[in-house]
């Protein structure tokens, strides 16, 4: 099958060719007395798929949270492409090419699938007029949605919700995209769907970090496997391997290897 081709063209060139797409450095998160990342670091490079996996509390959407910029961390760096962006609000950085979606969907109510795509291309790729609607058509096509385009979003279903959202985010022209547990509340059926769409996503070039509890899923996308506990990163590597790391056993499955 050949993959379409992208959209946009992020640089080229392997990983040692360039730097890690995105990095963060020395994090910490408090929030007053609660400590929710100690010292953590993470990386992503421009052709992974990351999933990262952790007990409840384990600081994981907090990590996307400071990735996005949705909070400025406590201490420590985040690097975009080499550049310190630690200090760039989170619209800055989706202009930049940090898009995220959300563990419930946000669709802007009374609107069409359409117009909310539009918003992604006019707000988060500084698109205007033709070139924004080209854009948000474009996405719409390349993810099957192109027939529901004048649906009303609060229409949709849970899986139709899910799909605009990232519909949304691949109209902002992202190099990588954020997936906070996009797979909630859907039957597997409805997750094997979701799973093609990130697929086809990868195909535009974008990184993924996907954080998601339903590890049969995660596995069809991801090319690492990071888990989190208490706010650390402990285990990173190869997706199998990491799932029967011996820590990983005890803090997140329970005991039980995979």
């Amino acid at each position: 099958m050949r993959h379409p081709q992208p959209l946009w063209s992020p640089p080229t060139g392997g990983p040692e060719q360039q730097p890690l797409l995105l990095q963060a450095q020395d994090i910490d998160m408090r929030f007053g007395a609660l400590k929710v990342l100690n010292q953590l670091d993470f990386s992503v490079g421009s052709d992974e798929a990351v999933g990262i996996v952790g007990p409840n509390g384990a600081g994981k959407t907090t990590l996307l949270n400071v990735l996005a910029g949705a909070f400025a961390p406590s201490q420590g760096t985040v690097w975009f492409q080499g550049v310190d962006v630690s200090a760039r609000s989170a619209a800055d950085r989706c202009r930049a090419g940090i898009a995220r979606t959300h563990q419930v969907p946000r669709p802007f109510l009374g609107m069409t699938v359409f117009e909310n795509v539009l918003t992604g291309a006019t707000h988060g790729a500084a698109l205007h007029a033709r070139d924004a609607g080209d854009r948000a058509m474009e996405c719409l096509r390349l993810c099957g949605m192109e027939a529901l385009a004048n649906r009303r979003a609060e229409t949709l279903g849970l899986l139709g919700r899910k799909r605009l959202e990232l519909v949304r985010a691949l109209a902002t022209g992202p190099q990588v995209l954020l997936l906070d547990e996009i797979g909630g509340g859907l039957t597997d059926a409805e997750a094997s769907e979701l799973v093609d769409l990130v697929r086809t996503l990868r195909s535009q070039r974008i990184a993924i970090v996907w954080i998601e509890h339903m590890v049969h899923v995660l596995l069809q996308v991801a090319t690492r496997l990071v888990c989190m506990d208490g706010g650390r990163i402990i285990a990173s590597g190869d997706p199998q391997a990491v799932l029967n790391d011996a820590t990983v056993v005890e803090a997140y499955l329970g005991g039980v290897a995979a």
